[in-house]
């Protein structure tokens, strides 16, 4: 079960995560792919309360890139991590979001960017991100994506 917090004021979305014990390998820290695993359940919880609790239908969006730089274990004294989600990039069809996986000692862990499109879920080919889907995304957005948007509009 996670926990979410929203903070508009630094334009990130800050969840909660549960570890479970699943997520620990043999040698007592989170396995690695257990960060990805990590790093989807704050996203689908970023979808839910940027998009479904504003009201607005949650986009179908794949997964285009992943990548994960890991760079410091989670031992088993953390029992949940922090993990704050940013939109750093907006496209046409597709966004950029950097997410910071954090410790009980809110030191950063991993760092997991994720370069998804939004489809059309009928067709599955890609299709251009909405205004409303661009307003929410830009809400938690890095300063220089805000900056591209008012410009644009």
């Amino acid at each position: 079960m996670a926990v979410t917090e929203e903070n508009t004021q630094k334009n990130f979305h800050v969840t909660e995560v549960d570890l479970r014990w699943s997520d620990f390998d043999r040698f007592g820290h989170v396995n690695n792919a257990a960060y990805i695993e990590i790093a989807q359940e704050a996203r689908l919880i970023f979808a839910e309360d940027q998009f479904r609790e504003r009201g607005y239908e949650i986009p179908a969006a794949f997964v285009r890139h992943l990548e994960v730089d890991y760079l410091r274990a989670i031992l088993p004294d953390t029992t949940k991590v922090i993990v704050e989600t940013q939109v750093t990039k907006l496209g046409n069809t597709s966004f950029r979001t950097r997410q910071e996986v954090k410790d009980r000692n809110g030191r950063v862990c991993c760092v997991v960017e994720c370069v998804q499109v939004t489809v059309n879920i009928q067709t599955a080919a890609p299709r251009s991100i909405s205004k409303v889907e661009r307003k929410v995304l830009t809400a938690v957005a890095s300063s220089e994506v805000q900056a591209q948007e008012a410009l644009e509009n």
